[in-house]
């Protein structure tokens, strides 16, 4: 039995990714700034915190075995690695051309697309990526009416309507599946890009509404100079964030190599049964682990039921290494995404020494490709031997690699990608609003509920603790 004093509120966080850390780092921060009475633990089943964020680190590369980055303009990530010291580590990534591959070919994406929906007219009539018809179907955008649908409706049945089929397959549906490996045709608009819609509502044309905000962003930079990057990630590795924010987190407050077997709620108290016999009761616990783990927490508890039919992708990347004389045809350019109507296994590639320079000793090159996505994912089961295999075969489709990699990794990620179908929303905002009247105390956040990038997560976590806090406090007042 853990013993925690008795007269002290005990807080359990269950799950060490980045939400779980987050969610500690921040509950710690408030304990110790207010001298709150209350005590945590972050309780993780494998031996190590950070979840899908993994760098290793060989031959002078820095190769990310899960994500690689995260959205400037989204701020809480930056916060949080300045908070805990590392903000000269930050860096933009290298701005140049990206590319879709479609019908066997690179082309260059757009100028001024925003996840595929143009905002420069010029760049979108010369590109090569459509025919003059789908053009002609996309620019239909200005006169189309706004849609009528006040509930949820997939991505690609908004994208269709506003755009047509072909602005869809060889544009927008490879850059979103990047980002989701979903089926845009089932995934939920309002859980993922409901600034689209809004957009269209407010303007009528979606192209319209999207330059206006894009004219909106871009204002306050305005001032000359090599643009920046969108994205940030840490020179010395996203790994290096986690270990920062362990090393702020009190070392009896973690707890790793052990799982969470079971838990139940009575009396307002929650009581936890852990893998190695220990018993904890807490006041609050909050949920990172994801949602189909977090339903088999609580199996009796019918609130939860909807999570277990919540489908979530399994994808793995191929870091490999090479020497730069390996690649006979230097594009020039950071990476590609490939649209689906082809029939490749790999979903997209960075030229990782080219986004990220830092990553890559001088002389070498390397090339970070990605595999599995819905309704193709038994790729991930292959051996890391022929998933190396197929990838090559397909980049030397596309540009000429001689020879086999000095290195090659191969990372799987089993049902990692959580997949906001429609209904997703009202399905999550649902749940909330019945534990918060049926089991106060039980807060649920991570990448399966409310936006699956770091800044997401940690937005997550530190809601979670907000959430906990005045719950507590409202105990002890009462």
């Amino acid at each position: 039995m853990i013993q925690l004093s008795e007269k002290r509120q005990k807080v359990v966080i269950i799950g060490g990714g980045i939400t779980g850390i987050t969610a500690a780092y921040y509950l710690q921060k408030e304990i110790k700034d207010k001298k709150l009475p209350i005590d945590y633990r972050l309780i993780e089943a494998s031996h190590r915190l950070g979840g899908k964020i993994q760098t290793m680190k060989r031959d002078g590369f820095t190769i990310e075995r899960g994500p690689d980055s995260f959205l400037a303009r989204k701020q809480s990530a930056a916060r949080l690695v300045k908070e805990v010291g590392l903000g000269e580590e930050l860096t933009n990534n290298s701005t140049g051309q990206s590319y879709v591959l479609a019908r066997e070919k690179l082309h260059p994406i757009p100028q001024g697309a925003v996840m595929g929906i143009p905002t420069e007219i010029s760049p979108f009539l010369t590109t090569g990526l459509f025919s003059p018809m789908g053009k002609v179907r996309a620019a239909a955008d200005f006169i189309l009416p706004k849609t009528k649908e006040k509930g949820d409706q997939s991505l690609g049945h908004f994208f269709r309507r506003r755009l047509g089929n072909e602005v869809v397959e060889n544009l927008i549906e490879p850059l979103l599946s990047g980002i989701y490996a979903g089926d845009i045709d089932r995934l939920s608009l309002m859980s993922t890009f409901p600034q689209f819609y809004h957009a269209e509502q407010e303007h009528r044309s979606l192209i319209f509404g999207m330059k206006k905000i894009t004219d909106l962003r871009q204002k306050p930079s305005s001032h000359g100079g090599k643009a920046k990057g969108q994205f940030l990630t840490l020179k010395t590795g996203l790994q290096s964030l986690v270990d920062a924010v362990e090393e702020h987190l009190e070392p009896t407050a973690v707890q790793k190599g052990v799982r969470v077997d079971s838990m139940h709620e009575s009396d307002g108290k929650f009581h936890l049964s852990l893998s190695n016999g220990e018993k904890i009761t807490a006041d609050s616990v909050i949920v990172t682990t994801p949602h189909y783990a977090a339903q088999s927490l609580l199996p009796q508890c019918s609130l939860l039921q909807p999570l277990k039919d919540m489908p979530a992708t399994s994808v793995a990347t191929v870091a490999m290494a090479f020497p730069k004389e390996a690649v006979k045809q230097d594009i020039n350019g950071t990476g590609f995404v490939v649209a689906r109507n082809g029939d490749y296994t790999i979903t997209a590639c960075t030229w990782t020494h080219k986004k990220w320079p830092h990553t890559t000793p001088e002389g070498k090159v390397l090339l970070r490709c990605y595999v599995g996505k819905a309704g193709d994912e038994a790729v991930v089961d292959l051996s890391d031997e022929e998933i190396v295999r197929i990838v090559l075969e397909d980049l030397n489709r596309i540009m000429d690699v001689e020879g086999l990699p000095e290195f090659s990794i191969v990372s799987r990620w089993k049902r990692a990608m959580p997949q906001y179908t429609v209904g997703h929303k009202n399905t999550i905002e649902t749940i909330y609003d019945q534990l918060e009247h049926t089991m106060p105390g039980l807060f649920l956040a991570g990448s399966s509920y409310e936006g699956l990038g770091l800044p997401d997560c940690i937005d997550q976590g530190e809601a979670a603790v907000q959430k906990v806090l005045n719950l507590l406090q409202t105990q002890q007042i009462s």
